[in-house]
């Protein structure tokens, strides 16, 4: 799972440094980083959640 949500996100990143999504917060393509640090936390909610069970 961490697999596909690290390419999703990557995909994101690259569409957003290719043309900016528009969404609030992601309007300038030097904003990708906030995709980087969204990523981040996913993963790592993904991880402990599989850990957990």
């Amino acid at each position: 799972m961490t697999k596909v949500l690290s390419l999703v996100i990557l995909a994101i990143m690259a569409i957003q440094i290719i043309k900016p999504l528009g969404i609030p917060g992601l309007r300038r393509r030097r904003d990708f980083w906030k995709l980087a640090l969204l990523a981040l936390g996913a993963i790592g909610v993904t991880v402990l959640a599989s850990h957990v069970n």
